[in-house]
Order: C-alpha cells, then sequence, then structure tokens
C-alpha cells in the first residue's frame, strides 16, 4: 500500500534500514540496556510484558495461516521478513512501546470524579479494560503501517534481493497481512463505543497516511523538506497516533479536556524526541571513515541542507556518489547535529512539564524515566 521513498540515491544512503522505520531507538550497548532496563520497569507497573499485547491476535488461525506463506521469503531480502523477525524477537524493547505508555498514563491518571463506581470496580492494576483494549488498538495500527510500509518499490529490484516472482508475493502478503491487522483494530475501535475516541484513533490513521505520503513526496534533491515541514511530517507519521491515544486514554475513563490535554501533549513530545534520538544514533555513534547507513530525510540533515543551502547541498550530494562517508561527515561538520539534539532535548522537556500535572505514582515515575531516556545518546 505504502511505498518506500522511490530515490535510487535515498535508497543507497539508507538501504540498510530499509522496511524496519520504527523497530529500533538506540545502537550503542550503553543506551540498549539503559531503555531496557527502563521499559522492563514499567511493563511491571502496568502488569504484563506489552510484548504481549497483541498476542490473541497475532496466534489467530488467519495470522497463522499469513506465517506460514512468509516462510517463502526466507533467503530473500524483503522487508515483510525483518519486521516479522521483530515480531517474535524484539531485541531493543520499541515495538510495543505504545501501548505501553498508554497503559502507564491510564494508571498515572487512574479514575476520575466523573467515572461511575461501577466502572471503577472493573479496574486491573489501575486500568480500566476499555483503556487496556485502546493499547492494543494501537499496536495492532501501528503494526499494520509498519507491515504496509515493507513493500518494496519493484522498480529498484535488484538480483540480490532475491526472485522477483518471490518479491512480488512479499508485496502481496504486506498488503493483505497490513489490512487484516488494521481491519481487527477498526473492529476494537467500534466495541468501545466512545465516539470521541473512535474521531480521535481515526483521525490519527489519517495523520499517518498522510504522513507517509509526505515522506514519499519530498524528494532529497528535487522537494528538498524544510525545517518546519520536517516537524511536522514526523509529527504525522511518527507521533499523532501516539499522543491521540493518550488522549483517547484519558476520554475512557471520563477526564476532563485538561487532563486530555496534557496526555496528548506528552504523546505528541515523547514521540519527536523518539524520532530525534533515532535519526541522531548514525551521526553521534558512528566514527570517522566508518561505513554507516542513514535516510537522507533524517533531522540532522534536514538542518544541515538548511544552514549550507541549496548550492553546497547539490554538491554535497555529487560528492556522496563517489565517497561513502563524505556527506557524513559534512554534516557531522556543521551545527545540524547539534541542532537535532538541542530539539531532542527541547520535546523530551516539554513531555516531563506535561506529565507534572499528573498525582505522583510508580506509574508517573515510569512516564518520567522514559521521557528521560530519549534524551540519552
Amino acid at each position: 500500500m505504502f511505498l518506500a521513498p522511490g530515490s535510487s540515491l535515498t535508497r543507497w544512503v539508507s538501504v540498510s534500514v530499509r522496511g524496519l522505520r520504527g523497530l529500533s531507538l538506540f545502537s550503542s550497548s550503553e543506551s540498549s540496556s539503559n531503555w531496557s532496563k527502563v521499559v522492563s520497569d514499567a511493563e511491571k507497573i502496568v502488569g504484563y510484558p506489552t510484548s504481549f499485547m497483541s498476542l490473541r491476535c497475532l496466534l489467530s488461525d488467519e495470522l497463522s495461516n499469513v506465517a506460514m506463506h512468509v516462510r517463502k521469503l526466507v533467503g530473500t531480502q524483503h522487508p515483510l521478513l525483518n519486521t516479522a523477525r521483530g515480531f517474535v524477537y524484539d531485541s531493543k524493547n520499541n515495538l510495543q512501546m505504545r501501548g505501553l505508555i498508554v497503559l502507564l498514563l491510564s494508571k498515572a491518571a487512574g479514575p476520575s470524579h466523573a467515572a461511575s463506581e461501577l466502572l471503577t470496580k472493573d479496574m486491573v492494576s489501575g486500568i480500566y479494560p476499555s483503556q487496556r483494549n485502546l493499547a492494543e488498538i494501537t499496536e495492532l495500527i501501528h503494526t499494520a503501517f509498519l507491515v504496509h510500509r515493507g513493500i518494496v518499490n519493484l522498480k529498484e529490484w535488484t538480483v540480490s534481493d532475491g526472485p522477483l516472482k518471490d518479491m512480488e508475493f512479499g508485496n502481496k502478503m504486506a498488503v493483505l497481512s497490513g489490512d487484516f491487522l488494521l481491519a481487527n483494530a477498526c473492529t476494537g475501535l467500534a466495541e468501545l463505543n466512545d465516539t470521541k475516541v473512535v474521531e480521535l484513533i481515526s483521525s490519527a490513521i489519517a495523520d499517518l497516511v498522510q504522513g507517509i505520503y509526505y515522506e514519499n513526496y519530498y524528494n532529497v534533491e528535487v522537494n528538498p523538506v524544510d525545517t518546519t515541514p520536517w516537524e511536522d511530517q514526523a509529527f504525522l507519521s511518527h507521533g499523532a497516533l501516539l499522543a491521540k491515544s493518550c488522549q483517547a486514554a484519558m476520554q475512557l475513563a471520563k477526564h476532563d479536556r485538561e487532563a486530555q490535554r496534557l496526555a496528548y501533549l506528552y504523546g505528541k513530545h515523547l514521540s519527536l524526541g523518539h524520532k530525534l534520538n533515532s535519526d541522531l544514533q548514525p551521526f553521534v555513534k558512528s566514527r570517522l571513515g566508518e561505513m554507516t547507513s542513514f535516510s537522507l530525510s533524517a533531522a540532522p540533515v534536514v538542518f544541515h541542507r538548511q544552514i549550507v543551502g541549496k548550492e553546497k547541498w547539490h554538491q554535497q550530494l555529487q560528492e556522496v556518489k563517489h565517497v561513502s562517508h563524505t556527506l557524513l561527515a559534512a554534516v557531522k561538520s556543521e551545527k545540524g547535529v547539534s541542532s537535532a539534539v538541542d530539539l531532542c532535548r527541547y520535546h523530551s522537556n516539554r513531555a516531563l512539564e506535561a506529565i507534572q500535572a499528573f498525582p505522583s505514582s510508580e506509574a508517573r515515575s515510569a512516564l518520567e524515566n522514559i521521557a528521560s531516556a530519549v534524551n540519552k545518546f
């Protein structure tokens, strides 16, 4: 359904991350260890590991059949295979993060004064069943879009990717399995029986589609994206789902508009900080002369392009075709990286500010730790 950006230069520079957007955040062992501990501690607070939240759906007969067909892709470079592998073994603890945040915020906010006493009796570990269902729905939507984004642009197919018929089959499986997950999410959404929540999550799905469209539209040579549109685009494709799911969790518990607004802001700023941290990894961890893949639409590159100007940027693009690490070194030599780091810290701090209004608790502390973790490189 959604193709990866078609620019051959973009594909060459970021070839190792094709089909894996959003599956990993930290590349260094120290940062990864810290992040894993933060996530593990947070999962204990909400009652169970969120890596198994979608287990009922993933073990259904329909997806078991899909899994059998995906085995045919073994030996190819189709990104659907890597996405499926991430569902089984997510070593960096990022795949189910959205659901975890929704559950933590639900627990941190607790029951509202407007909630009925009967509804409060249904709470498990301080979380309403409807909020747990919302967390699963959020993960299903995110997973569906991950699968859809793994569709290969067959115009760029090479023999090393695997047999063409297998790559075509992989694309069909990505479309069908992604649609299946999205259909399940929509069914679960309707069962929540809250029109405002349906409206919020539906608009988040629309934002995701729009964000992915912008990613494909903004070609680094023809239609370069500026700083402000980059932030808007990053919110649409990486932040809208979490921000609106956090707001929806407050709505399900009958919290007032202010609580919903703060939950939305936390989700928004955490998502943008998460994206910036991910974009920064190749630039803050790579060594001089080392071959490192990165996206030309990453935040440090966007800021660098704005600093050096259009003419010098095109010159650097020509040089990168001959010397692989030249562009990485050029970006690191300017203020693009430091600007991205500053923006990451800004969003981390804004997320921390938003969560301070919630009552002090283990859940709030976990949310603070997660917001602080995206600020570490």
